[in-house]
Parts: C-alpha cells; sequence; structure tokens
C-alpha cells in the first residue's frame, strides 16, 4: 500500500500505478478500517472513481492539472465542499444546505486534479482537542482504536495514518491539526494564519488556521503548494507564493540555530515524551544544527486563549436558540464553555487580544536569535477514546493537556509537528517545530532534515500489521 502522494505521483508519471488503482486503493482501506476507528462522515465512491478515471486520461495524455492531480485526498468536516454537506459535527445544521460553494483550499485541489473522496469527523464546531461529536460519534487511534485520535482534526489523521489517502486538509485554532498528527504519528503544519485562504471565516476569527495533514514532511509541502494561493473571499489571505514549498527541503540544519525547550517553562511531560524530545534535539544537533536548550521567556497564555476561544463558541451557538433549548442536542462541554463566554466583555476581549500581541512580540523578538524552536507536541500520549481530558484531570478543559499547541495560534507562527518515537506501550509521540511567522519553508526543512534521519514517519500503525498477519 502506497501511502505518500509523492509516491504515486512518480508512478503516475512512470505509468507503474494509475489514479483509478490509488483511489480504488484508499477506497478499501476506508472499507477496512474506518469501521474500526470512524475516521468519515461521508465517502463518495463514485465521485472519487470518476476523478481518478478523469485524472488517469490526464496523466496518460501527459496533461496533468497540476501537482496534485490523481492524489486521493479527505476534507475535515469543517471546510465547505461543493455538493457535499459540511455538518461539523453538529446536530444543529440542516444537512439539506444549499452546497454550493467550496472552501479556497477544497477549490485549489479541484483545479489541481485532487480526487475528493469524501469528509472526515471533527467534534461540534472544531471546539474542542479530542474527536467525538453527538452527531458522528467517537473517532480512534491507529495505534489503539480505544484511544482518542486527537482533535479537532482527528478523522483525517486517522485516515491518513491508515492510507485513507495520503492527503487530507484540517483546521488547526488551537492545536487541531498538531495535536492528532502527535497521537497518530503523522504530519501536520499549522502553517503562517492566512497562507491557506479561509472561507467562511471562523467564530474563532484569526486564531483559526488551515493545514495540510499527511505522513510525510515532502507530502505536506507538496500538499502546501497545492492549497496556498489568494482568495479575494478571505480578507486576511496572504499573496500566493512565488517559490515552491520544496525548494530548499533539502538542505538540511547545519549551522541552523535551534532553541529547544523541553516544557516551555510551566509544563510537565511524561518522561518518556521529556525522552523522546530530547533524544531528537541531540539528532538535530549531530546533523550540525547550533541547539541551545532554552525557554522562549512567556508564562502560560492560557487565560487569554480561553477569552478568544469561549467567546467564538457563544458566537456559534448565539444563532442557535436560547441554552437550555440546546441541551441534549448540542456538546455538553460546548455549552458550558460557551456560557462562560457570554458573560466577558469587550474589555476582556480587547485585554486578551493586548495580552496576544504582546506574547507575538516577544516571540518575533526571540526568532531574531533563533530559526526555529523545538518543543514536544503534547506533554501525554493518547489517553481513552471518548472523554475531553485523560483520567485525573483536575479540568474540564482541553487547554490543560495541550499547552505546547495554543500559544502558536495566539502568535499566527508556522507550527509542524512530526513523529519523534513511541511510548513503551506502543503509542505515537509528535516533536513541535515552530517558526517564525512566514518562515513556513525553513520549519518544513527542519522537519524534512528530522525524518530523513529517522523511521519513526514509516512505522505501520498497529491495525494494518493486525490486518496484514
Amino acid at each position: 500500500m502506497i501511502t505518500e502522494a509523492t509516491e504515486l505521483l512518480t508512478g503516475y508519471r512512470n505509468r507503474t500505478i494509475s489514479p483509478v488503482e490509488a483511489t480504488r486503493a484508499a477506497l478499501a482501506a476506508i472499507d477496512t478500517y474506518d469501521p474500526v476507528v470512524n475516521a468519515f462522515v461521508l465517502v463518495d465512491a463514485e465521485g472519487a472513481l470518476a476523478a481518478a478515471r478523469a485524472s488517469e486520461a490526464r496523466w496518460w495524455a501527459g496533461e496533468p492539472l497540476g501537482p496534485g492531480d490523481g492524489i486521493p485526498t479527505s476534507i475535515k468536516d469543517a471546510l465547505w465542499t461543493r455538493g457535499w454537506p459540511t455538518l461539523r459535527g453538529s446536530n444543529l445544521i440542516d444537512a439539506a444546505g444549499p452546497w454550493d460553494e467550496d472552501a479556497p483550499c477544497v477549490a485549489r485541489l479541484r483545479e489541481s486534479g485532487a480526487v475528493l473522496l469524501g469528509k472526515t469527523t471533527t467534534p461540534e464546531y472544531s471546539w474542542k482537542g479530542v474527536t467525538d461529536s453527538i452527531r458522528h460519534g467517537v473517532t480512534g487511534n491507529p495505534w489503539d482504536p480505544t484511544t482518542t485520535s486527537g482533535g479537532s482534526s482527528g478523522g483525517s489523521a486517522s485516515a491518513v495514518a491508515l492510507g485513507m489517502g495520503p492527503w487530507s486538509v484540517g483546521t488547526d485554532g488551537g492545536g487541531s491539526v498538531r495535536i492528532p498528527a502527535g497521537f497518530t504519528g503523522t504530519v501536520a503544519l499549522k502553517p503562517t494564519y492566512g497562507l491557506i485562504p479561509l472561507y467562511p471565516p471562523s467564530p474563532f476569527g484569526t486564531l483559526s488556521h488551515a493545514g495540510p495533514m499527511t505522513r510525510t514532511v515532502r507530502d505536506a509541502a507538496v500538499l502546501l503548494d497545492v492549497i496556498t494561493g489568494f482568495d479575494a473571499r478571505d480578507w486576511s489571505a496572504m499573496p500566493t507564493p512565488t517559490a515552491s514549498f520544496l525548494d530548499g527541503l533539502d538542505d538540511g540544519v547545519a549551522g541552523m540555530r535551534i532553541a529547544y525547550s523541553p516544557n516551555l517553562g510551566f509544563v510537565h511531560n511524561d518522561p518518556e515524551i521529556d525522552e523522546a524530545v530530547r533524544a531528537a534535539a541531540e539528532l538535530l544537533a549531530e546533523a550540525g544544527a547550533n541547539v541551545e536548550e532554552v525557554d522562549p521567556g512567556f508564562s502560560d497564555p492560557v487565560q487569554a486563549f480561553h477569552v478568544l476561544w469561549f467567546s467564538g463558541e457563544h458566537k456559534v451557538l448565539e444563532g442557535h436558540g436560547a441554552r437550555d433549548d440546546l441541551i441534549g442536542r448540542a456538546d455538553p462541554g460546548l455549552l458550558r464553555t460557551a456560557a462562560i463566554g457570554a458573560t466577558l466583555s469587550a474589555s476582556d476581549y480587547l485585554d486578551a487580544v493586548a495580552e496576544r500581541m504582546r506574547l507575538g512580540q516577544l516571540m518575533g523578538q526571540f526568532h531574531r536569535t533563533y530559526d526555529v524552536l523545538i518543543t514536544p507536541t503534547l506533554p501525554l500520549p493518547a489517553f481513552r477514546a471518548g472523554q475531553d481530558v485523560p483520567d485525573g484531570s483536575t479540568s474540564p478543559d482541553w487547554t490543560s493537556w495541550t499547552p505546547y499547541t495554543y500559544p502558536f495560534n495566539l502568535t499566527q507562527q508556522p507550527a509542524l509537528s512530526v513523529p519523534c518515537g513511541f511510548t513503551s506501550g506502543g503509542l505515537p509521540i509528535g516533536l513541535q517545530i515552530v517558526g517564525a511567522r512566514y518562515a513556513d519553508e525553513l520549519v518544513l526543512r527542519v522537519g524534512q532534515a528530522y525524518q530523513s534521519a529517522t523511521d519513526w514517519h514509516r512505522c505501520t500503525p498497529k491495525l494494518i500489521a493486525q490486518e496484514d498477519r
């Protein structure tokens, strides 16, 4: 089973595999594994095969539409898709539509000839760091389906890990592509804000990013090439990049200045996480980087994040009726935190924005000294599926166990998660690589250097290994 888009593209050029064969393989993986992990809310096998046949004809004629032509791809069910409902894991949305417009990244995928397989699971309105919803149920982890895939792009991560298409596109407002990547042993990039346009605008405002989810850094770079590009519907969209994200990807890290922060100065990690991430820092030093153990120098910005996040949740539910009328129809945790959002004032919101700006300024100065910052993606491995927080947590909030991800939504910096090992229980561990705003290519380059020296991204999830037996 080929799980990398770059290998498929080589095969298409050489005619050793066709888009139709690749799509059938992805659909077969969905048939086999989706009943176990619940990664998809919609699969359009007929539409995917029709798109694959059209792609095959273009490749055989030597006229592919772009670097995504024929690549089986899934879309998180938070992004608009023409002809398919976007339900966001919520019973509050009417599936009838109309659904007549694509999100910008989906439009770019269609223009590039990608084969769209279907839509992947998300918690209701992508509000938390795990993937379960009243409407679509619980999504499990390919390494142990009784544990969470993370979230809120957990369906996309599980799909990519299990060969249900090499590419997926998720969204990330507080870690939502990186958290599931860390838990599932896959790769995900939250790019600089605005690099991938978003439409319609997120109720969480400029915290929210779209991002590529793949098995390898190289695949993430190719997918990023496809889904970036100015879109006038997004007032904050960046100009279309003039160079490929593959340029310089293999230039290595020799001489690069890398800050290694094992805990940001305020996080307590599982000891196995500490060990794996420290080993990753040592490997990058062996590859020629100047690695220094140093903290960026900020305290946990969770209160500012909560003000912005809970306000967004209140806005999400505001148009659906009184809170009491939503009990039993909406996620209880979403109702709880949205109620907090309803109590916040404009002054509270502006204070949070000011804290966000101070953090951005601090990190801007930090990156004048250091090219990238590396941290764990998460302080713990995947925990039991179907719950918002791990057993024994003193907080009901998902932010209590995701302290490495949401700070960099506040600052809008690019942040990449790559697999860097496993716990003794066989669950993946993630390494996060953070760069200055607009330094996405540098973040990818460090991730590629790390993956070139390791094989963690080539490890086979337990579900596939069991099936092969």
